[in-house]
């Protein structure tokens, strides 16, 4: 198919699809159309070769954004009643490479209310709903983006993460998600909630994928990035099946608070990995039962001060939700005391995942991405062998760590509930590492592939 028949392919299923879904909030039809007539035009598809000018692997290929991305001429509203108007007048820095790279943007992608959020459940423009389930959710904050790429209403999404905010709507919707090391993708012009953890990343719906959107807005080029540009990456990537990996399980936490059929899939996970010849290490990271507490006390106080400088608020107090208003007053208590004892449990998890990584030659931590598969549409509670957790912090608990640490993370599928729901599994690694953590990620997906897709079907299919 060209760019052309592609981009009208996907607009005319958002046309059928996204009335049930809500992935998007907003659809730029018109400059997508301009976009692959341009792409058509560069890569000669009905012209003369000799004037061919190739872009690289996303060349042509229709994306979406995360809506709190800046995008010149295109409204950013960031899931939020205070910015539903703004339309801002230049482009992020990472729409500008990946408009150079020559890529299609389809729209922006529905998220939770300034990205406070775990579930996309957003009062101002409705609630993202899981493709596999329209009664679930998509998880969040970057549920649009997930939920777009599950429903085949895009084939790349960036998003951000601040405390799994990629790798949980990822994990949800059975999609790949990809949280680089803090500083390796720039944040300028995107609309922060806690700045010293935010970070853009993309969502794909494989490794390989990933990797190639990540390797076209890096801040930082990584050492696979040049010379041989993708084909040296997929070179890399094909050399994980071969490669012997050693992988830590860590004994706090992690593993602490699951639900049997996430459980379950996890171990069959280890079993796969082990059977590839994966070395597994068990290990102690005593620091991590303190990751939630730390993270929460630093993005509470970031965010809060962000909406001040801003002016927002609390100036704009009606405009915003009660749940997200309720948490940037809880950053406006949180003593200077607790900030600063939150940054030192902050460095010393740093120097621990180190100490962890060189004492025991991994490659990667591996464990599950969320202790639950996607929960009800305005389900609070979840029962956990007769226990009642809060559903959001069940979401965000496995996924502190990385964040407060500012190391990658990556999600892949693993496995489908009984009720066709699927789980997510995690590798995380070390800064500087985002290389080694695809090759891992992409070596477990070259052995399990989800046995199920969506079945969804645009009125204009039927």
């Amino acid at each position: 198919m060209s760019p052309l028949e592609l981009t009208r392919f996907l607009l005319d299923r958002i046309r059928g699809l996204n009335p049930s879904i809500n992935a998007y909030i907003t659809v730029s039809e018109e400059l997508a159309i301009q976009a692959a007539k341009q792409a058509e035009r560069e890569l000669c598809i009905r012209g003369q070769a000799k004037s061919r000018q190739d872009r690289g692997p996303l060349h042509g290929i229709p994306i979406s954004l995360k809506d709190n991305i800046y995008t010149k001429g295109i409204r950013t509203t960031a899931g939020s009643k205070v910015l539903e108007h703004f339309v801002p007048r230049r482009d992020a820095p990472l729409v500008t490479a990946l408009q150079r790279a020559g890529a299609v943007i389809l729209g922006k992608t529905n998220m939770h209310e300034f990205a406070y959020g775990a579930t996309t459940e957003n009062p101002h423009f409705g609630t993202t709903r899981n493709p596999w389930d329209t009664q679930r959710i998509a998880g969040g904050s970057s549920g649009g983006s997930a939920a777009a790429l599950a429903a085949g209403l895009c084939y790349g999404s960036i998003g951000t993460d601040t405390g799994g905010s990629i790798r949980i709507p990822a994990s949800c919707c059975g999609v790949v998600g990809l949280k680089p090391g803090t500083g390796r993708v720039t944040a300028e012009d995107v609309v922060a909630l806690a700045p010293t953890m935010d970070v853009v990343g993309p969502l794909a719906r494989g490794v390989q994928d990933a990797a190639l959107l990540l390797q076209v807005i890096t801040a930082t080029p990584p050492r696979w990035r040049a010379p041989g540009g993708h084909d040296a990456l997929a070179a890399r990537l094909s050399t994980s099946q071969r490669r012997k990996v050693c992988l830590g399980v860590p004994k706090e936490f992690f593993l602490d608070v699951l639900d049997p059929e996430v459980r379950a899939a996890f171990e069959a996970a280890l079993r796969l990995l082990r059977n590839q010849g994966a070395r597994l290490q068990n290990l102690s990271l005593p620091l991590s039962t303190e990751t939630e507490n730390a993270r929460n006390s630093i993005a509470w106080v970031e965010a809060t001060q962000y909406h001040q400088h801003s002016g927002w608020f609390p100036q704009r107090a009606a405009d915003y939700s009660d749940e997200v208003y309720k948490r940037l007053e809880l950053g406006a208590k949180v003593t200077a005391l607790e900030y600063l004892q939150a940054q030192t449990v902050r460095e010393n998890f740093k120097q621990q995942l180190i100490e962890a990584f060189a004492a025991n030659g991994l490659h990667a931590l591996v464990v599950p991405t969320t202790p639950i598969p996607a929960p009800l549409i305005g389900q609070a509670t979840v029962a956990i062998q007769g226990h009642d957790y809060p559903t959001r912090a069940l979401l965000l608990r496995l996924n502190h760590a990385a964040n407060l640490a500012g190391v990658p993370a990556i999600t892949v599928p693993c496995g489908l509930t009984k009720m066709g729901l699927p789980i997510g599994l995690q590798f995380i690694s070390l800064w500087d590492k985002e290389a080694s953590l695809l090759q891992v990620a992409h070596g477990f997906e070259q052995q399990y592939r989800l046995p199920a897709y969506p079945q969804l079907q645009s009125p204009d299919e039927n």
